[in-house]
């Protein structure tokens, strides 16, 4: 499923310029340790982290899009690296759990 396809329906917020990417699945995980070892390109990363850090992790593995959950805000400095480096960020209200549902929801199957 396209990541331009899910923006609505999920109501999500995109915080940077979103690339038209393939979601092949979903990674939930608020350790930047589990990301670099676990996730898979096209990748869709769930999580509350916020720090910049974030971007170079989903850069490393080449996730489809971070969505920060939760309702939490996101620095500048983030965004605008993220900006940078091609690393789409959206953000959401609700939790992990609630958005998984929601993808599930709108069809989404991971591979």
């Amino acid at each position: 499923m396209k990541l331009q396809d899910m923006i609505s329906p999920l109501e999500l917020k995109a915080l940077t310029h979103v690339e038209d990417k393939e979601v092949e699945g979903i990674f939930i995980s608020d350790m930047l340790s589990d990301v670099m070892s676990s996730a898979k390109a096209g990748d869709l990363w769930l999580t509350v982290q916020t720090h910049k850090n974030i971007v170079s992790a989903a850069n490393l593995v080449d996730m489809a899009a971070i969505v920060v959950t939760h309702g939490k805000s996101v620095p500048k400095e983030t965004v605008d690296l993220a900006d940078r480096f091609h690393v789409a960020i959206l953000s959401c209200d609700g939790s992990n759990f609630e958005l998984s549902a929601k993808l599930h929801a709108i069809g989404f199957r991971p591979r």
